[in-house]
């Protein structure tokens, strides 16, 4: 077992609970040791880093993260090999500052956005096999319960304890995200190729299934999956009702929900609420939907995703809100953690597990070193 120990000294090192000017982590093994307002005795440690002028804050815990895809697919007709796709994610995930991050994958069959029931069974495989990898994955399964196939796919797989969150989602023409005409069909041919007409059919087929059916395919799947431990996800509420439909159906968690109503709603019936932190970064919804910031002010966001764009968690922590650092550290890390059960990370507390990142602020937010298990994955050299 290994137990050395590591002191890193000189930031501003942000807790549960407060902010230490020049104070001292301390890291044994693969734990947090000591949070120290100041600094310890060189003679009590096998390193030393000095990290003055950075901030320490614990690594950052990604509910949901689907840029993978685009690692897999850069430009539409192009496939790279799911295990390098996998690698090349994972460094800019690491060098972003997650160290927990669970991969939001599709399981649709849609050409048009070159994704597929078996490469998202693939990507599975290869986070369950590859232990190369520098951050924690894990996997989020997103199943379109327009597509019975994809609802078969995601319920075999979860049953045999492959998955942490399943999220339970309907991309229709027309509804949720997509309430304006137009929207469906912008963020399906997304400049990467797809044609105009095959979007319109694949959007004719899904709104096609009546809506009924839809919710009666999410409560099956949602009945099989409660017992296995699985974190459910409903995905772009639109309205209270469609967050009280979720919650009965054993929903833990509200995805991106689009107007205040429903994330008030979720609030309401003890639901977490997690929107995306492309979202606050910008200061806005790209589809006119409800803004992180306006959310977050009235106090309805438990957690942040990155979504489609790693980099935009550690963003999200330096946007001033008027919270406290550590609320808006808190967003990206232990609220997170708790949503998905983990309770070992995201808190730099004594016994924690020691995974964590060193920021510079200036003149963008960068992370300087990376740490999983106490061991530094990531060193940026500038």
């Amino acid at each position: 077992m290994d137990t050395t120990r590591t002191g890193i000294v000189g930031g501003t090192i942000v807790t549960p609970d407060r902010v230490l000017e020049g104070g001292e982590l301390v890291l044994a093994g693969e734990r947090v040791a000591a949070v120290r307002a100041t600094p310890g005795r060189p003679s009590d440690l096998d390193h030393q880093i000095d990290v003055e002028g950075r901030y320490v804050i614990p690594g950052l815990v990604d509910l949901h993260g689907d840029d993978v895809e685009r690692f897999l697919s850069p430009r539409s007709g192009e496939r790279i090999p799911v295990r390098s796709a996998l690698r090349v994610s994972d460094r800019h995930t690491i060098g972003a500052g997650v160290t927990t991050k669970f991969d939001a994958v599709a399981f649709e069959e849609s050409p048009e956005k070159n994704r597929s029931l078996d490469v998202a069974t693939d990507l599975l495989r290869a986070i369950e096999r590859d232990d190369g990898l520098a951050a924690d994955h894990r996997f989020h399964a997103r199943c379109e319960v327009t597509d019975p196939e994809s609802v078969a796919r995601v319920r075999d797989i979860a049953e045999r304890d492959a998955v942490d969150i399943v999220s339970l989602m309907a991309h229709v023409p027309e509804s949720g995200q997509f309430d304006d005409e137009g929207a469906f069909e912008r963020r399906y041919t997304d400049g990467r190729g797809a044609a105009a007409d095959a979007v319109d059919r694949l959007g004719s087929e899904r709104a096609a299934v009546p809506v009924e059916r839809r919710r009666e395919r999410a409560s099956e799947l949602a009945d099989g999956l409660t017992d296995a431990g699985v974190v459910l996800a409903s995905h772009d509420d639109a309205d209270g009702a469609a967050v009280e439909r979720a919650a009965s159906d054993g929903v833990a968690l509200a995805e991106y929900p689009v107007t205040m109503a429903a994330a008030r709603r979720a609030r309401e019936l003890g639901v977490a609420t997690a929107m995306g932190a492309p979202n606050v970064v910008r200061g806005g919804s790209l589809w006119d939907n409800l803004g992180g910031r306006e959310a977050i002010a009235a106090g309805l966001v438990d957690a942040l995703c990155s979504d489609y764009r790693p980099q935009s968690l550690l963003e999200s922590v330096f946007v001033d809100t008027e919270e406290p650092l550590s609320e808006r550290v808190a967003r990206v890390t232990s609220r997170p953690a708790a949503i998905a059960d983990l309770d070992d990370r995201g808190r730099l507390e004594p016994g924690a597990r020691a995974d964590l990142a060193v920021v510079d602020p200036e003149p963008t937010p960068t992370v300087t070193r990376a740490f999983v298990r106490g061991q530094e994955v990531y060193r940026y050299r500038s």
